[in-house]
């Protein structure tokens, strides 16, 4: 399968694992908004980023090192037993640790409450380590099913606890707890993981060299946890726990985009990892990051577009001044999108030591903001500050990645974009109906303009797949002249296929050369990094799969031969 090939198969998996769980989170905003009083919901947001910023410094992100060192040694059992015992024997006595510490953390609340937070901390750390030594294995499936489990369980003991029974705070870690429970116990079951611990095993050398790649990634989240928290902190402190839930529900829409960018990341790191090695991995590079650019645009247009409708379909209570947040965070989560992609490229090469520099003073300069500006501006230091801190990341990632790898960048297509997303969030903003429709129509038009290519192979893809499931479909002429592919016979007096390098007739989509099952065509970027095909003819066997494969075959100038 082509290096494309892998990575959509993986995002596709990841992203049932992704969107499902965002989805039941979304499903429960309303339960949660309508029936927690500002006061409860506020100090709920506060404990769930509590917990989030002690799991990092409790596993020093050993569980990150797990997933980038299985990928290497996927076929070599000894050495999988090696790194899943070595993470066991350091993960047991840390979490206990921080549980004793996060137990104290909690003193403002009653006793009962301390004890299921502390049982979903120690249950969640368990659950990711779990998670990600199946990502390193490659068994993204589990990894998948076990976060919609959690979704799920916390959709419907959220409704129980909160809805019906009328717990309030305790019945939303109630929820928490056991979700997660249930996802660790299907883990367990399924992967039998517990097989490959082996204390014969147990490596102190190689335990120090996870540790020695995976600890920078401990003032990385630190610091990411900064850029999403220190907000909240200092809103809550010069503000009030009220105006934190004001801004924690302002943040929810925004976070779908994140959705988006979380789902290809996850997969975008593994296929990153394994194409370091490759020759044409700058190519490579920069034809995703371009790509990436474009569709987190293309979706950023039609979410801000969208936003009117979700936020009165979603949101309950007295929460209105929350909407004026969001189109500075929805451009603060595109920024983050980019910046993320780019720390897989880090990740690629072991650059962990980058990916924490870039994310600590990225947060530092979130922090500053904060402190210097709440006072005059109110909840717009938060949203502003956290815009101007990821606009920042985006900058300093995006010059710093040029020492590892050349990632060649297209700056007049960027500053296009980026003028043209300006002008969505001002629409947005304006909260006017003709406007709203406006936005609507250029959110479609800006997503069609910059993802043509990619929504055409998408379609094909679909196209394909249906024809396979259903014998009708064959008998289709739509199918058949798009997807049909010619028999032709190796070898012969046949001509070779041309594919232009012109951006008349190409638009860089690289589909010929995900179909060519003979590796003759290679993408090379020229000096605006736009990737055009090129044709080895000692490898090329004519079949002319991809002519077919191509967005601009109904054009016939670009079907010329040698």
């Amino acid at each position: 399968m082509s290096r494309e090939g892998k990575l959509a198969k993986n995002t596709l998996i990841i992203s049932i694992g992704t969107f499902l769980p965002k989805l039941a989170s979304f499903i429960t905003l309303p339960i949660l908004t309508g029936y927690l009083t500002q006061v409860e919901y506020g100090t709920y947001d506060l404990i769930t980023i509590l917990v989030s910023l002690l799991l990092p410094a409790a596993t020093l992100q050993i569980q990150t090192a797990a997933f980038r060192f299985l990928i290497d040694v996927r076929d070599n059992e000894i050495d999988i037993k090696e790194i899943i015992t070595n993470i066991t024997v350091f993960i047991a006595p840390t979490s206990l640790i921080a549980l004793v510490v996060l137990y104290f953390c909690l003193f403002g609340h009653s006793v009962i409450i301390r004890l299921f937070i502390c049982l979903y901390f120690l249950v969640d750390i368990v659950v990711n380590t779990t998670r990600q030594i199946c990502r390193g294995l490659n068994n993204n499936l589990d990894y998948s099913i076990s976060a919609i489990l959690s979704a799920l369980g916390k959709m419907v003991f959220a409704v129980i606890c909160v809805r019906y029974l009328r717990l309030g705070l305790l019945g939303t870690v109630i929820s928490l707890f056991v979700s997660s429970l249930f996802s660790l116990i299907y883990l367990l079951a399924k992967t039998k993981l517990y097989q490959y611990i082996d204390f014969r095993y147990f490596n102190m050398d190689k335990l120090k060299e996870m540790l020695k790649y995976s600890w920078p990634m401990v003032p990385n989240s630190m610091s990411a946890w900064i850029m999403r928290v220190s907000d909240r902190l200092v809103i809550t402190i010069f503000m009030g726990v009220s105006a934190n839930a004001m801004y924690s529900v302002a943040n929810k829409i925004p976070s779908l985009l994140t959705l988006a960018q979380n789902t290809f990341t996850m997969a975008w790191q593994e296929n990153a990892s394994i194409v370091s090695k490759d020759k044409d991995a700058s190519e490579y590079y920069s034809s995703m990051f371009r790509m990436m650019f474009d569709l987190m645009a293309g979706f950023f247009g039609l979410l801000i577009a969208a936003t009117p409708v979700l936020f009165k379909i979603l949101i309950r209570g007295n929460y209105a001044d929350a909407y004026y947040q969001i189109p500075i965070l929805f451009l603060g989560m595109f920024f983050l999108s980019i910046s993320t992609f780019l720390g897989g490229i880090y990740v690629a090469y072991k650059e962990s030591k980058s990916v924490g520099i870039t994310t600590i003073v990225a947060a530092a300069c979130n922090l500053i903001l904060d402190l210097t500006t709440i006072k005059w501006i109110g909840l717009y230091a938060a949203s502003g500050s956290t815009l101007m801190s990821y606009i920042f990341l985006f900058i300093y990632r995006i010059i710093d990645i040029q020492k590892i790898v050349r990632v060649k960048y297209n700056r007049k297509h960027i500053i296009l974009v980026l003028i043209l997303m300006v002008t969505e969030s001002v629409l947005c903003f304006q909260q006017k109906r003709i406007l709203n429709m406006i936005n609507l129509i250029f959110g479609c038009a800006v997503f069609w303009v910059l993802n043509k290519s990619f929504v055409k192979i998408v379609l094909q893809k679909c196209f394909l797949f249906l024809k396979t499931l259903s014998p009708k479909l064959k008998k289709s002429k739509i199918i058949r002249k798009t997807m049909e592919e010619p028999i032709i016979e190796v070898g012969g007096d046949k001509p070779f296929p041309v594919l232009y390098t012109d951006k008349k007739f190409c638009c860089g989509c690289s589909a010929c050369y995900s179909i060519c099952s003979a590796g003759a065509i290679r993408m090379e970027a020229d000096e605006e990094g736009f990737l055009y095909p090129h044709v080895n003819t000692n490898n090329c066997i004519c079949c002319y799969k991809c002519l077919n494969a191509c967005a601009f075959k109904d054009d016939q100038k670009a079907k010329g031969y040698y």
